[in-house]
């Protein structure tokens, strides 16, 4: 493979470039600098520390120090007040800057920043770019469940979160991660309740980068990679098929469709073309790696008057298939990003933001991928050699000479009259297709300090536009394919004749379709105060107005959030923390009389360790403990307007078997649902706990939560309370009102455990973040006539099916058993447990199997390594995902009739495989006894995966580049998605009908300037 020499060729390089300049003598170097704060103000006081704590200068009152160094050694910054600084110094070192501790210990949660010490209620946080350097990553998301507790892929087994992207609904997508300062996972009721109803079920803050004051800097990363398919699906050869399909025919009682002739010839491959063996997966058609490419640019800097960050980034990424037209797929993305803060004046600031994503794709007609998963091997060859057609067939001369696709010069496309198209011809002819994605992001806002009011008086304004188009432009291409009449003469195979199904047809023109139009408009106002009292008591409050709106094309309403909200907070010394959260919230979902409700929550503090018995324990340096609760409304589960009313539609399309004789047309009126006009908003009612310490001189960091939540008042149509003649199943019909009934529950806990600790020169950073969550279905209206059936008391991400009991193994066997209801069974067919008694297997012995963890698996780990050693730093990443199942119910394992067989058939039963059997007898007529919900198909879904690898070296750039253009050099290589381990890897691992899960292999660098 091309791109093997090239991986083996960074690899040498990386590992090279240590030895070289490990290898040159380590003279000692003098810095002479100074450091200043944020502003420019020059910190006196400051010490300068070696990486063994040794004090190798102070500053004095103008910030200066003057140390002696190796270059490139790890040098410690710390002064009081202030975030401590680990750098690596050259001899062109400019001026160093702390960060406040107060600044840097800043939290982004719902409409303001908390100190990371004193969060309540439920929160965690990522900062990004601290991550991002040990850790190259490409989406928003990705792997987060290994860094933010509580987090699963959803939030504390919720089904559904509100993602902000600088307080605006966006989408992930629509930020890269190099952009992104900090992710806020906000959990509980408390921490989402000012985001009022659709935050309801959880809020996922992220909050971009913004510039500071100090000399511009310039960050310029680009990264190189290859993706490389995991795990490809194996389907059976044409040979193989046709023998099993025979066999199958046999199982129903029916002469077999192949002969052994043709089988032999399917198999001997002597003749491809006249007898296919179709892999849709081998080289013909997919490249072993395609290539991916990013480059970003980051420009930042500023004064106290103004600060500004910079972001330009492009990326581009191919494809695996590598034919036709499907050759030139690519997808690439060009995005600006521009956020600027201003001081107007000493009492008003601002800043304006603006961000462009321009996105294209370029993707052929066709699903290759369903076609790969549906169309069997035998059935036809994709080309025709024009070489083995008789030269005196005039009128297949003829085809060949008007042909449009001549397929390199030597082939026709082929197929019959049932595949007059497929994908492979689709992809040679059938034209090619560009999605575009246009999105422009636009944030305002303005601070006003009010002290001359009064003193801690603030007022925060804030605005945000979106607009998103996207659309497709396709040459839709019509084509003629060709099913050849096959002779041999003297032992040799040509053809006789063709015939032509279809034109070839091109109109040169593009078509445009699924055109889309999405406008979101998000404000908020607020005004704040924040007062100290007598250096002990912290006083804050906040009255919020705020909303949303998300239009789109083609739907008539709009998505809609606006609320009133209103937080109190009190702070003792940091020692007790208390916090009112409450909004105000409006849905046009609900009757007009329901439309507003009223959501409190209240969250509580306990530092412990400034309590006396704890203040100067040499193990304890911080020990929090919290408790939150509260209710917070919602119209999430909402799904429509108007659900309150009664409902009647009218059809005149023969869909239904009777009629009204409603005007001319004969027209049908049905009822959807009945009338509820007290209809009100379903409710999240949750508490939880919290604790959070540091210990051992905050070598062991531990934070933890533990929640009960319900919703409540769940919209159903209870038929449990209803005459069975109020809902009909054809035609759909119901005169049952939606109610809120339903009510469901959620528990479990997260946490999060961090060591760090120096091993010899090796500084070592452990961190275990897990999260588990349990689901239960607390009240339904139900009407099942089995206990063993009731849903309530189960859980809500319930799998229910047969139970199994193996295969039948003689007819005399079928005879004893009761009676199966889903068709016919025969020797070798799946046999169920008979739970009620009735003496007849039917959907009433449906039983609970297991969870299917559709919110997210049961239990999410992580487990995240960094190692740095000199100039290197490891890291590795370990996810594990357990407690959930799924189901074996893809083309890939029910297959029936003339379905393509997949390699699991291998195993089926036959008399003679009847004690080793592990799949069902073949059969082409009736899979419907087999292939439904049972315990046989169910498997488990734990797993662990190794995500992500990564070494970094960091280049001593004044030995390189003498440290004047070039301040620092990073190279790093990484790779994700290196290794999954399971009871059942090959099914996670492996895609159906769709593109195949990949490793991904890169090299990246990255500058500063």
């Amino acid at each position: 493979m091309k791109y093997k020499n090239i991986i083996w060729m960074l690899v040498l390089m990386l590992m090279m470039s240590p030895v070289f300049v490990y290898a040159q003598e380590q003279q000692t170097i003098r810095i002479q600098s100074r450091i200043t704060d944020t502003k420019g103000v020059p910190i006196a006081s400051a010490q300068i520390l070696n990486d063994d704590e040794e004090v190798l200068g102070t500053t004095n009152a103008q910030g200066a120090f003057d140390i002696q160094i190796i270059p490139n050694a790890l040098i410690i910054f710390r002064a009081e007040g202030y975030e401590t600084k680990v750098l690596r110094l050259s001899n062109q070192t400019e001026d160093i800057i702390l960060t406040p501790e107060w600044e840097s210990r800043q939290v982004n949660t719902a409409f303001q920043a908390k100190d990371k010490a004193n969060l309540i209620g439920g929160i965690s946080y990522v900062n990004v770019p601290e991550l991002f350097e040990k850790n190259y990553f490409t989406w928003t998301l990705d792997n987060m469940e290994g860094f933010a507790p509580g987090f699963h892929g959803n939030i504390w087994g919720n089904n559904e979160y509100l993602l902000l992207v600088d307080g605006v609904p966006r989408d992930p997508g629509s930020v890269m991660p190099i952009e992104i300062e900090q992710i806020t996972f906000l959990k509980g009721v408390s921490a989402v309740a000012l985001y009022g109803s659709r935050a309801a079920k959880g809020v996922i803050m992220v909050t971009t980068k913004r510039g500071s004051v100090g000399r511009q800097t310039i960050n310029v990363r680009a990264n190189t990679g290859v993706h490389v398919a995991r795990e490809i699906p194996k389907y059976l050869g044409s040979a193989e098929y046709m023998t099993l399909f025979n066999e199958a025919r046999v199982n129903d009682g029916l002469q077999p469709l192949f002969s052994q002739e043709e089988i032999f010839n399917h198999g001997s491959g002597s003749n491809p073309y006249r007898y296919p063996n179709l892999d849709f997966y081998s080289t013909d058609y997919l490249q072993q790696a395609y290539s991916r490419h990013d480059a970003t640019m980051e420009i930042a800097g500023g004064n106290d008057r103004a600060r500004y960050y910079t972001n330009l980034g492009m990326m581009s990424e191919g494809s695996l298939l590598n034919f036709g037209q499907a050759a030139q797929n690519r997808n690439e993305r060009f995005n600006v990003r521009g956020n600027v803060d201003m001081n107007l004046t000493d009492y008003i600031s601002g800043f304006a933001d603006a961000a462009v994503i321009l996105y294209n794709g370029r993707g052929v007609n066709t699903n290759f991928w369903q076609g790969a998963a549906t169309i069997r091997p035998n059935r036809f060859s994709p080309l025709v050699p024009i070489s083995m057609i008789e030269e005196d067939d005039l009128v297949s001369q003829n085809f060949i000479q008007n042909s449009s696709h001549i397929i390199g010069g030597q082939y026709l496309l082929g197929g019959t009259q049932l595949e007059q198209t497929n994908p492979i011809a689709d992809i040679y002819a059938g034209g090619s297709n560009v999605f575009t994605s246009r999105q422009y992001q636009f944030n305002t806002g303005v601070n006003a300090d009010l002290r001359n009011i009064a003193q801690g008086l603030t007022f925060n304004y804030r605005f945000g536009l979106d607009y998103q188009t996207s659309y497709t432009l396709a040459f839709n291409n019509q084509y003629a394919v060709f099913q050849p009449q096959w002779n041999n003469y003297a032992g040799q195979d040509l053809i006789t004749s063709l015939t032509r199904f279809g034109q070839d047809a091109s109109t040169r023109t593009q078509n445009i379709s699924g055109s889309r139009f999405q406008q979101t408009m998000a404000m908020s106002a607020q005004l704040n105060y924040n007062t100290v009292i007598d250096n002990k008591h912290e006083l804050s409050a906040m009255l919020i107005a705020g909303g949303f709106q998300t239009g789109v094309s083609q739907m008539y309403h709009r998505v809609s959030n606006a609320n009133l909200g209103i937080h109190l907070g009190y702070n003792y010394q940091n020692r007790f923390l208390a916090e009112f959260n409450g909004a105000v919230i409006h849905s046009a979902r609900l009757p007009e009389q329901n439309r507003q409700a009223f959501s409190p929550t209240a969250s509580f503090g306990w530092r412990l360790s400034n309590e006396g018995f704890l203040k100067n324990s040499s193990v304890v340096n911080n020990l929090l403990l919290s408790v939150s609760g509260g209710i917070v409304h919602t119209d999430l589960d909402i799904m429509d307007y108007y659900m309150y009313e009664q409902v009647f539609t009218q059809q005149g399309d023969g869909t239904v078997f009777y009629t009204w004789k409603d005007g001319l047309n004969n027209i049908t009126t049905i009822s959807r649902r009945g009338a509820n006009p007290e209809m009100r908003f379903p409710r999240r009612e949750e508490i939880n706990i919290g604790v959070e310490g540091s210990f051992f001189n905050n070598k062991v960091f531990f934070a933890g939560s533990a929640f009960i939540s319900n919703m409540t008042g769940l919209l159903v149509q209870r038929s449990d309370i209803y005459p069975s003649f109020f809902t009909t199943g054809f035609p759909v019909s119901s005169f049952i009102p939606f109610e809120n009934y339903n009510s469901d529950q959620r528990t479990g806990f997260d946490f999060n455990l961090n060591v760090r600790e120096k091993v010899g020169a090796v500084n070592l950073n452990v961190g275990l973040v897990g999260t588990y969550y349990a689901t239960k279905a607390l009240q339904r209206g139900e009407n099942w006539l089995d206990d063993y059936q009731i849903r309530e008391g189960r859980p809500i991400d319930a799998i229910w099916g047969l139970q199994n009991l193996g295969f039948f193994e003689s007819n005399a066997q079928i005879g004893l058993s009761p009676t199966q209801i889903f068709g016919e069974v025969v020797p070798g067919d799946l046999r169920y447990l008979d739970q009620n008694g009735d003496g007849r297997i039917t959907p009433q012995d449906e039983v609970f199997l297991g969870r299917g963890g559709w919110f997210g698996a049961p239990l999410t780990m992580g487990l995240n390594v960094t190692a740095q050693w000199k100039n290197f730093t490891f890291f590795a990443l370990g996810m594990w995902r357990s407690g959930a199942f799924a189901m074996r119910n893809s083309s890939y394992f029910w297959i029936a009739g003339d379905a393509k067989y997949s390699e699991v058939v291998r195993d089926r039963w036959t008399p003679e495989t009847a004690a080793t059997a592990t799949y069902p007898r073949l059969t082409t007529l009736n899979g419907a006894n087999n292939f439904r919900n049972s315990d046989f198909w169910l498997y488990s879904t734990d797993r662990f995966d190794l995500a992500r690898v990564q070494v970094t070296y960091r280049v001593p750039a004044d030995k390189f580049f003498g440290g004047a253009f070039i301040k620092g050099m990073d190279v790093y290589m990484n790779g994700a998605n290196l290794l999954t381990l399971g009871p059942n890897r090959k099914i996670l691992t492996t895609s159906i009908g769709s593109a195949p899960q990949t490793h991904f292999f890169n090299l990246g660098l990255a500058a500063q300037f």
